[in-house]
């Protein structure tokens, strides 16, 4: 078995593609989440490549959200489309960051996903809130690399 698939057991899996839907239900931002062994760049530079590789860039307000995970690394980003990144403040995803490291120290990886999938929800809600016609432009489930 690979260490991405060592990672998080399916339960937390399962854990983290609902708290995926329960932050979406908040906001009409779409949030996706992505792990793999390793990579040869930086954590940010390959986020950002994976994040297009996604299509996450084609969601109609711009408002998709990847949370990057190299396992072997250690490393993980989090990054905002240009819709986002063009209404909020320059410290957003500072406390988010901070919460899913706190977890990742103490070797909680699904938590700290989790609580930082549902608090980008809760944020992305002020400038992104959900709408009656929202639909799910993007799949809730982890992709794997």
């Amino acid at each position: 078995m690979s260490k991405v698939e060592e990672f998080l057991t399916e339960k937390e899996e399962r854990d983290i593609v609902e708290a995926i839907c329960a932050a979406e239900l908040n906001t009409s931002g779409e949030i996706r989440v992505h792990i793999e062994k390793h990579t040869e760049k930086s954590v940010m530079d390959r986020a950002k490549e994976v994040f297009y590789m996604l299509n996450m860039d084609k969601t109609k307000a711009q408002n998709g959200v990847l949370f990057y995970v190299g396992v072997e690394d250690k490393k993980f980003a989090i990054i905002g489309d240009k819709g986002i990144d063009a209404m909020v403040e320059d410290d957003f995803w500072e406390s988010i960051r901070d919460t899913i490291s706190t977890a990742f120290k103490k070797k909680d990886f699904a938590g700290g996903l989790i609580q930082g999938i549902i608090n980008t929800g809760l944020k992305l809600k002020q400038y992104f809130p959900f709408q009656d016609d929202d639909v799910d432009e993007l799949p809730n489930t982890i992709s794997k690399g």
